[in-house]
């Protein structure tokens, strides 16, 4: 309709190929990716008073608490021991 091209990512595995056909595209792309609920949105690199506000947030409440702080420790023990890959859930 509006001559857009849309592509779907659901596989990580799939990502960088999506970008390689979004930039390589003759038309305006959207790229969709479905991601996992309990990874947290934040940058690799976050500041001290980031992450304090991060957990401040998290702790007042949030419905998927447990999920996020698991998935969030397994981010941070692949970063500190990159040869142990992290089991899938």
């Amino acid at each position: 309709m509006l001559g857009l091209r849309g592509l779907r990512v659901d596989d990580p595995e799939q990502l960088g190929a999506a970008w390689d056909a979004a930039f390589a595209a003759d038309r305006p792309v959207v790229l969709e990716v479905v991601t996992d609920p309990d990874v947290p949105p934040l940058p690799p690199h976050i500041t001290l008073e980031q992450a304090k506000k991060y957990m401040s947030a998290l702790f007042k409440g949030d419905p998927d608490e447990a999920g996020i702080l698991h998935q969030s420790f397994t981010e941070l023990v692949a970063k500190l021991l990159p040869h142990r890959q992290p089991r899938r859930r």
